[in-house]
This record gives structure tokens, C-alpha cells and sequence, in this order.
């Protein structure tokens, strides 16, 4: 599976969207553990992980694992889209006054992290609205919902509320999507010389989706914590995001920015390995239906 040029921004935009459904399908599962994991108090109902899977598909039966795919489907989709959309310009953007030129990992390190900026316009005030959702428990429910949410903050504190975190989203996203798109790469090219050609097999290109899917992550993990702690922290106490560090570091030490790392990573290798099959399914989809000079 190999593209002979880059993937056009249109292209790119749908290939993005349908890798996101892709990746909602693929990680649903391992996001209704994760959640029903982190739920427990007092008392566990669930010994461990396989405990939880085991007991969840023998009580509710196997599409249980799939409960609340839909807001993700509705969410997920356009911000994958428009990370494909960035990276796509942020490779044309390189390729402007050198048509030919050979775009490296690096090159396509730099054009994902305008990828992830692209992203972050999106994903910003959702993970805004999300994190306050989420920290809500049974019977104190302060909001009634995410339109509830939106209302009772921007009556409290305007827009800017409703966007807070977004530069800590930015450090996020950024450096983790260059990640993702640059280990993309580099593994491609690891394949492609192994293999004598530019074609990759389907094997090769769901590792070398789940690689980048650990590396956007191996960034992302720390200053996720600080965002979500930033997030859902009542207004006024942090002056800005960077304030959360030093006294995270002081109550949790190191470990306190990886928190959620295991289902996370756990997560993230088949979840990313399915987006980027998705992706280049699509792109090769779309080429066969409509060919372009550009390929």
C-alpha cells in the first residue's frame, strides 16, 4: 500500500475522517473498560482488566463494549479530518518551491504538527466540555449536559472560559501529531527498504500505524495530565496552565504527569493502527474511483 505523491488536502480531509471512524470502531472497546476501571470506588466489582471484559460481555452481552459510540463518532471524525487536512497543507507548504523534492520523517514531523494545530481549534473547547462532564458524580451533577455546560460557563466567564486550555492543547496536540505523522514515516521507509518497493503490505502499514500511535502518545501523556487538571480546576485557582506543574511535581513527583499511561498505550496500538489503514484504504479508494495526476 503506498501513494507515488502525496494525498491532495480534499483527499486528505476524507481519508482523515474515515481513518477517525476507523479508530472510534477499533478503540471503543478498551475506552468502555478503561472507563468502568477508573469508576470503581469502594468496593471493586471488576478484579482486573480481563475481569471487567469477561464480565461485561457475559452480563450485557458483546456489543456493551460499544455503549456512547456515537458522541465520539459525531466528535472524533472532524478532528481527525482536519489533522489530515493540516498535515496535507503543512506538506505542500514544504513541497511549494521544490515540487520534487523528497519529503523525509522530519519533513513530515513539521507538516503534522500543523496538523495538530489545525486539530486544536477543534478539540479545545470539546475537551473543555468533556473533562467538566467527566469529573461530575452521581446525584452532585452540577451540569445537565454539554449544551448546559457551554451555557453555564459563558454566563460565568464568557468565551474565554469556554476556551480555556487551549495553549496547553496546543503543546499537546503539536509536538504529539508531529510525532505521529514523523514515526508514520520513518517506519514506512524502514519497510519500504526491507522490502524493495514502495508498496507496503497490510501487516506493515497496521504497524506502522500502532508505532505512531504510541510515539504521538509518548509526548502527549504529561501535558494531557496538566490539561485535564487545568481544565476541571475551579476558575481562579491556576493563573495558567503552567501553574499546575510545580505543584503536581510537589503532592505526585514524576509519576504523577503519566497517569492513565497503561490504558492509554493498551489503547492506542490498535486504535491508531486501524486509523492509519483507514486512511490509506480510503486514499487508494479514491484514486482508483477518480484518478489524479498528482498520484
Amino acid at each position: 500500500m503506498g501513494n507515488k505523491k502525496e494525498a491532495g488536502g480534499v483527499r486528505s480531509f476524507v481519508g482523515g475522517g474515515f481513518g477517525g471512524v476507523c479508530c472510534v470502531i477499533s478503540g471503543q472497546p478498551f475506552d468502555t473498560i478503561k472507563v468502568r476501571m477508573q469508576n470503581q470506588t469502594g468496593g471493586a466489582l471488576y478484579k482486573g482488566t480481563t475481569d471487567c471484559v469477561v464480565k461485561t460481555v457475559k452480563n450485557e452481552g458483546l456489543f456493551a463494549l460499544y455503549k456512547g459510540m456515537a458522541a465520539p463518532l459525531v466528535g472524533v471524525v472532524p478532528i481527525f479530518a482536519f489533522n489530515f487536512l493540516g498535515y496535507s497543507h503543512g506538506k505542500s507548504l514544504q513541497l511549494m518551491n521544490n515540487p520534487n523534492k523528497h519529503l523525509t520523517p522530519i519533513n513530515h514531523a513539521l507538516a503534522g504538527s500543523l496538523g495538530g494545530l489545525y486539530m486544536t481549534v477543534l478539540i479545545a473547547p470539546g475537551e473543555r466540555i468533556k473533562c467538566l462532564l467527566q469529573i461530575q458524580t452521581t446525584g452532585k451533577a452540577k451540569y445537565s449536559g454539554p449544551m448546559d455546560v457551554i451555557k453555564q460557563t459563558y454566563r460565568e466567564s464568557g468565551m474565554r472560559g469556554i476556551m480555556r486550555g487551549t495553549f496547553i492543547t496546543a503543546f499537546r496536540d503539536m509536538p504529539a501529531s508531529g510525532c505521529y505523522f514523523g514515526t508514520y514515516e520513518a517506519t514506512k521507509c524502514y519497510f519500504r527498504s526491507q522490502n524493495g518497493s514502495d508498496d507496503l503490505t497490510f501487516f506493515q502499514v497496521l504497524l506502522a500505524g500502532g508505532f505512531a500511535g504510541w510515539a504521538n502518545w509518548a509526548w502527549a501523556i504529561p501535558p494531557d495530565v496538566v490539561k485535564t487538571r487545568y481544565q476541571t480546576a475551579p476558575e481562579g485557582k491556576y493563573k495558567r496552565a503552567l501553574s499546575v506543574v510545580p505543584e503536581l511535581y510537589a503532592t505526585e513527583g514524576v509519576r504523577g504527569f503519566f497517569k492513565g499511561l497503561a490504558p492509554i498505550a493498551l489503547r492506542a496500538w490498535p486504535a491508531n493502527a486501524c486509523c492509519m489503514l483507514g486512511y490509506e484504504l480510503a486514499l487508494k479508494a479514491m484514486n482508483a474511483v477518480v484518478p489524479l495526476e498528482e498520484y
